[in-house]
């Protein structure tokens, strides 16, 4: 039980002394974890100074480049490169100026010089079984010592943290995804609150009317900020995003992220059973029709396909309502929470092109990987055609697959606006499209950003789906 407990305490230091080595060899969390980790930081780098003193590689480098120097190697070095660029300089024909030659001899001869030197030291230090003190050897060296850990445990947690997020390749990758998700929503914040800053519709024309006055304009825009300067405006927008704080509308002063609350779960709700529903059907159709090509059935799934994909969602919703609703009465015209029929409709109209789209991009990845070799011998060893088709082929198609089934679920998510009109549902694409004509810049910005949101987390899941159906992959991840 101690033997445990020891190798797992040894494990985990190695992991943080490991991690901490190569974070600060990479400049994307060089700073990241100086600055975290800032007091811890600061300590190792006072017995880096203190030992330092006592390092001897400084004193070897100096012994040896004085050897160097006084053996003449330098002045052998540097008459050799001047000569070799003056057969150069002869050989092309070129004009030699003195001053340049003797500014590029210099900068070879000391880059060259120096190269020997440090080789000669480390060499001389490996043979005495000495190694460079460094300030990441000293906190490697540091953090060995139990006291050490525990003493900056707390104010080193945000650090120690960031280093076993690092020590975790999977992890690592999942952390990575998310911070530029986090960048993505930022852009998407920038560019939408910009557009709409300058876009020539006034909220406190539209909303107020006609004959307002000048001072009425003037209260309304100072009441809701639109007075202030641009940067001003964008801070507390990206502040209130942030907080999940956007204030009330410009119209009707509802509380922005209560509305949004209500309103986006109907959206995403009618969005996830639409694509459920869509790889249900989608996938095998798509692997039938790739086992069969230019068959009956292919020929016909790729013209419904073709159809699929060229219908307009709001035609398409208006020859249901037109079919299903008025003539034969089967199902409800409009949305209704408390009639799961109405539902229907919707959900078949939103999901026909991407159930179009995953089933042709299906067909065309299982084609690509079903005359490779690898499954020719999975048919040579007697393996079925399920077998080959479930364990082989399917698995090293998904990632295209999965491809556009992330981007197709943005795409519905951001378009479910339209069905939502047609349909009268009260979801978030209805709300931002209701709101952008004011423009209700707070209602927007909350629609659109938490959209951005939700489709960032969606990319993250693909990501990680990325990793677990592919080994080339995870193999990577763990390189670094």
């Amino acid at each position: 039980m101690e033997r445990t407990e020891a190798s797992t305490k040894h494990g985990l230091i190695n992991t943080i002394s490991v991690a901490y080595n190569k974070m600060l060899l990479n400049p994307a969390y060089k700073y990241a974890v100086l600055l975290l980790g800032l007091p811890v930081n600061l300590v190792v780098l006072f017995f880096y100074f203190v030992q330092r003193t006592k390092d001897t590689y400084s004193s070897v480098r100096d012994e040896i480049k004085f050897e160097l120097i006084a053996s003449g190697y330098r002045d052998d070095l540097r008459a050799e490169i001047e000569e070799q660029s003056l057969r150069k300089h002869a050989f092309f024909g070129q004009e030699v100026k003195q001053e340049e030659l003797k500014r590029q001899v210099d900068k070879i001869t000391e880059a060259q010089f120096y190269k020997t030197l440090l080789e000669r030291t480390n060499e001389k230090l490996k043979h005495s079984n000495q190694k460079r003190l460094t300030f990441a050897g000293t906190f490697t060296s540091l953090i060995k010592h139990p006291l050490f850990l525990i003493a900056t445990f707390i104010p080193g947690l945000p650090m120690y943290i960031l280093i076993l997020l690092y020590g975790n390749s999977y992890l690592k990758y999942i952390f990575e995804r998310l911070v530029m998700s986090m960048f993505v929503i930022l852009g998407v914040a920038v560019l939408v609150f910009t557009i709409l800053h300058l876009s020539p519709f006034h909220p406190a024309a539209n909303i107020l009317g006609e004959t307002a006055t000048q001072e009425q304009i003037a209260a309304f825009n100072k009441m809701h900020g639109l007075d202030q300067p641009y940067f001003v405006q964008l801070w507390n927008t990206l502040k209130g995003i942030a907080t999940f704080d956007l204030g009330k509308s410009f119209s009707g002063s509802e509380v922005v992220t209560t509305t949004i609350a209500s309103k986006f779960p109907i959206t995403l709700t009618l969005t996830i059973i639409s694509l459920v529903i869509a790889i249900i059907i989608a996938l095998p159709i798509g692997i039938i029709s790739a086992t069969k090509p230019n068959s009956f059935f292919d020929y016909t799934f790729i013209f419904i396909a073709l159809i699929g994909l060229s219908i307009p969602s709001f035609w398409q919703g208006l020859i249901f309502i037109l079919n299903f609703s008025i003539k034969l009465q089967w199902l409800p015209a409009t949305f209704n929470p408390q009639n799961w029929l109405s539902i229907i409709m919707p959900v078949v109209v939103l999901g026909t092109g991407l159930t179009a789209a995953v089933a042709r991009m299906t067909r065309s990845s299982t084609l690509e990987v079903i005359n490779e070799d690898y499954i020719m011998t999975a048919k040579a060893k007697g393996l079925s055609q399920r077998q080959v088709l479930l364990k082989h082929a399917v698995g090293n198609a998904i990632i295209p697959i999965i491809t556009v089934i992330g981007l197709q679920f943005g795409g519905m998510l951001g378009g479910a606006a339209v069905t939502e009109k047609v349909f009268n549902i009260s979801g978030i694409g209805s709300y931002i499209v209701d709101k952008q004509f004011i423009p209700d810049i707070p209602s927007i910005m909350g629609g659109v950003v938490y959209t951005a949101i939700t489709i960032s987390l969606v990319n993250v899941m693909i990501d990680i789906l990325y990793a677990f159906f592919d080994p080339r992959i995870r193999s990577k991840m763990k390189q670094y």
